[in-house]
């Protein structure tokens, strides 16, 4: 049995486009009061925040071609793409907090000239603009890595828009410099957090491993129960994407039955039961011990 009926996902070609034509009026804009308020500061932002426009278009384009259909040669299209989009996300956002945290050390040994205005009220759109563009893609984290590595991208930029205009306004009105630091670490611990998991799902999503929120012991133990099975061997379950989850399976089940209901039962179980669309299922009636698949550590 091999089924390939799957709810249709929710297409966010739209969020994506409007974030990445918000996030550029932003850069465009804060490049600009830079280079009119001489602040290397504002400067420095309106480059993290194009890099964060190219994660963006990075998960926009996983997204994309993770819709696109089969070919001959590419049985599962390009599904796979989107969990490579994930991947590279991660490692964008990892990079920018390593460039947080070296920018903050370095301001510890040389303070940088206190926040005016100007980057007070930048930063504070910036905050704006980057929640509204989180926003966008909150429904979708919960089930596609790619999609929480776009909203990732833009929670962390709000809060280190946060956290420069609340340092900003705590300098301006205290004094201390170490302000600035502090509250830039804080923000990268936090971004860090969020960060390391969604890069450990997207590497255990390109390897091939089972999605965590899958219970491969609990789908073996249901198959196992099915009348008439007598074992289960080389099961598989890895994901084709960030959003659809394959399995095959080997059943042994020596009595001839209606095997075409019960293999319509377990396509509709475990789609129901374990979000698993495209099943494939192999009955084989002899004993597990005469098939070369059959051993655990046989892949």
């Amino acid at each position: 049995m091999h089924d390939h009926d799957h709810e249709h996902d929710r297409n966010f070609n739209k969020a994506f486009a409007l974030g990445i034509a918000l996030n550029l009026a932003y850069v465009a804009a804060e490049a600009a009061s830079g280079l009119i308020a001489g602040s290397m500061a504002l400067l420095a932002d309106a480059g993290h925040n194009l890099s964060d426009v190219l994660g963006l278009a990075l998960a926009w384009g996983g997204h994309a071609l993770a819709q696109a259909a089969p070919t001959q040669r590419r049985t599962y299209g390009w599904r796979g793409s989107s969990i490579l989009a994930a991947l590279f996300n991660a490692l964008l956002l990892l990079a920018a907090i390593g460039a947080i945290v070296w920018e903050a050390i370095q301001r510890f040994w040389a303070p940088a000239e206190v926040a005016g205005s100007v980057v007070v009220v930048v930063a504070g759109i910036g905050v704006v603009i980057n929640t509204v563009t989180a926003l966008l893609f909150l429904s979708g984290r919960r089930h596609d890595v790619n999609i929480r590595g776009a909203f990732l991208h833009m929670a962390a930029d709000a809060a280190v828009s946060v956290g420069v205009v609340v340092a900003g306004v705590l300098i301006q009105t205290t004094g201390r410099t170490w302000i600035d630091p502090v509250t830039s670490l804080i923000v990268a611990v936090v971004v860090f957090v969020s960060t390391w998991d969604l890069l450990k799902d997207s590497i255990n999503l390109a390897v091939q491993a089972v999605p965590r929120e899958i219970d491969p012991a609990a789908v073996r133990a249901y198959l196992a129960e099915l009348p008439g099975v007598t074992a289960v061997h080389d099961l598989h379950i890895w994901a084709m994407s960030t959003t659809e989850t394959a399995l095959t399976v080997h059943l042994v089940k020596p009595a001839v039955d209606n095997d075409d209901a019960l293999l319509e039962t377990i396509r509709e179980e475990l789609a129901h039961r374990f979000s698993i669309e495209h099943t494939t299922v192999q009955i084989e009636r002899n004993a597990a011990a005469e098939c070369s698949q059959a051993p655990d550590e046989a892949v």
